[in-house]
């Protein structure tokens, strides 16, 4: 068994045993629900038999005899009752069984759920910028779906089914073996069908589950980039792919409907042709008087109770095997192992005091060129570093590798004298503070967006973070202030706006470490100056990087690095300042 496997199977396995009483209390319902359904046939049999016809007693019904002696009134009334009290004991075993089973399925895939989004949670960048989003959103949405349903319906009806199969199979041999093997002499070829159809059901679930996940991507990516596409006017474009793909899942859909339809047709050609066995034998047995023609009415009756578990055990396998795909789509997740671990041994990292370390680092992406080449750089504490760099030089990947998000494939990272490595991911990245190029917010409030970097955060940090921002002018404005939700990615704010939410997000941290990328890129030079004259006061003594283009932003910096194929090199800022000086002045 591969490790995602066994990895779900211990989930739900595990989920199971947590809900052991309710999955027994389930069962106790189920089979009293069945017991109710095979006695059903049995009291029209009574009527039939021993108050129409006025026939005796059968040696097996001799414990009857006392509610025949108080006349046939009065044994038709009692009769009638017990019709009523199956058919309420039937109804309240039903219940229980469906509400519990229910109950352990949606418990089982909030379980899942939460599992598999921690362990997507817990995988590197590189997964993740290999994988598509739709996809991923697909398996944890739709697939745990068709989990939960075999937890909550399937598993429960198909042992009712089987039981129900059996009970029906074993009161019909004790009643009359000769009759029973009519009605069972069309199960060997029926059941033969029906596994074949089902392996083609299967094969068109696989295949139907990797469309619909493609379908879904799509969707995913089109809708998150619609200014894009409406911008280029490519809809009729986007349109035709997304038609292409549909149409693959539809015809993947059309297969599988095709052999469920067939699957129906077999059972309902089978039932027909059981039934007609049944009454032709039954009727000439009947005649001979070797049964009663009250026997003959339970065993017609039976006949659906037989078929129908037999039909609704196709469907359900047929459901089985969508939900085993699923199954394996969920493994294939739980299969990929983090790149990136914690240590056994790792320490917690607390007030840091900045010092970053770069010994001979390496790295580049998948089978890339090095972006980064054999890169050696110390910052002291408390430095103020700029770092330069044309697009695609590397910047946002050192970045990624001071936090952890990658791990270099060659040299080391010291922060405070020691390996990155050695501390835990979670205390490293809650002592660097972060404002990245790309804004990134959540469709929540402002206020929830700001306290993200610090979820204990009081509205006074929150609104002392959006003013060293200088956001907190704007947001009082909004009609509903911090409580303003922001949209589906900030898309209810300007870029500079969203820019300013996203450096108070990473100031209210307080962080040891400030790493900027292009922090003022999206707002005007005045409220440029008045984030940076802000940031030195809040950020005074601790380590700051900044990436960014422009040298006229870098003349308070201790320091400028510059990073070209690969190279880290030392700029001196007095010359290029005046350097560009003497651009403009010709």
């Amino acid at each position: 068994m591969n490790p995602g496997a066994s990895r779900f199977k211990q989930i739900v396995l595990s989920d199971l045993r947590a809900r052991k009483w309710s999955v027994a209390l389930a069962f106790i319902s189920l089979l009293g629900a069945t017991a109710m359904e095979l006695l059903s046939p049995w009291p029209i049999k009574l009527v039939i038999d021993y108050v129409l016809l006025a026939r005796p007693l059968a040696p097996t019904l001799a414990w009857l005899q006392p509610l025949f002696a108080n006349g046939t009134m009065v044994a038709l009334v009692a009769i009638s009752c017990s019709i009523a009290i199956i058919a309420l004991l039937s109804g309240g075993f039903a219940y229980m069984q469906t509400y519990l089973s229910a109950k352990v399925g949606y418990e089982m895939v909030y379980t899942l759920r939460c599992e598999l989004f921690a362990h997507l949670q817990q995988l590197s960048l590189s997964f993740h910028n290999r994988s598509r989003s739709g996809e991923l959103l697909h398996k944890v949405a739709s697939d745990t779906n068709l989990i939960r349903d075999v937890f909550s319906d399937w598993a429960i009806h198909f042992s009712a089914q089987i039981l129900m199969l059996l009970g029906v199979v074993a009161i019909m041999l004790a009643m009359n073996w000769q009759l029973a093997l009519v009605v069972l002499a069309t199960l060997p070829l029926l059941f033969a069908v029906l596994y074949f159809l089902n392996r083609q059901i299967r094969l068109s679930a696989r295949s139907q589950r990797k469309q619909e996940g493609k379908v879904i991507s799509r969707l995913n990516e089109v809708l998150s980039s619609i200014a894009l596409v409406q911008a280029f006017g490519r809809e009729g474009f986007e349109q035709e792919r997304f038609s292409t793909e549909s149409a693959q899942s539809l015809e993947a859909g059309l297969r599988s409907a095709r052999a469920a339809a067939a699957v129906s047709k077999a059972i309902g050609l089978s039932t027909a042709l059981g039934t007609a066995g049944t009454v032709w034998a039954g009727a000439l047995l009947a005649l001979k008087g070797q049964i009663t023609p009250g026997d003959l009415l339970v065993f017609v009756a039976y006949i659906n109770a037989l078929y129908k578990p037999v039909k609704d055990l196709g469907k359900i396998w047929a459901k089985f095997s969508r939900a085993r795909v699923s199954a394996e789509r969920i493994s294939e997740v739980f299969a990929i192992a983090p790149e990136i671990r914690d240590a056994p041994n790792a320490v917690e990292a607390v007030d840091l005091k900045g010092e970053i370390a770069l010994e001979h680092v390496t790295f580049g992406y998948e089978h890339a060129t090095p972006l980064l080449d054999d890169v050696s750089l110390h910052i002291c504490s408390g430095e103020r570093v700029a770092l330069i760099g044309a697009s695609g030089a590397g910047k946002s990947t050192l970045v990624r590798l001071l936090l952890r998000l990658y791990e270099p494939q060659g040299g080391m990272i010291r922060i405070d004298g020691r390996n990155l490595a050695t501390y835990t991911r979670e205390s490293l990245r809650r002592e660097i503070g972060i404002v990245l190029q790309d804004t990134v917010l959540f469709g929540a409030s402002i206020r929830e967006n700001v306290a993200y970097g610090k979820p204990d955060a009081t509205l006074e940090e929150i609104e002392q973070a959006a003013r060293a921002a200088h956001a907190h002018e704007f947001i009082v404005q909004l009609p509903d202030g911090y409580d303003a939700l922001v949209g589906e990615r900030g898309c209810m704010l300007s870029g500079g706006q969203r820019q300013r939410i996203c450096l108070a997000r990473a100031l209210i941290k307080r962080p040891s470490i400030l790493i900027l990328d292009e922090p003022t890129s999206a707002v005007d030079p005045e409220s440029a100056a008045a984030i940076d004259r802000a940031l030195n006061e809040m950020h005074a003594g601790k380590t700051k990087l900044v990436i960014g283009h422009q040298f006229s932003t870098f003349a308070k910096f201790d320091r400028v690095l510059a990073l070209n194929e690969g190279k880290l090199s030392e700029v001196d800022i007095n010359d290029q300042l005046m350097a560009a000086r003497t651009a403009q002045t010709h």
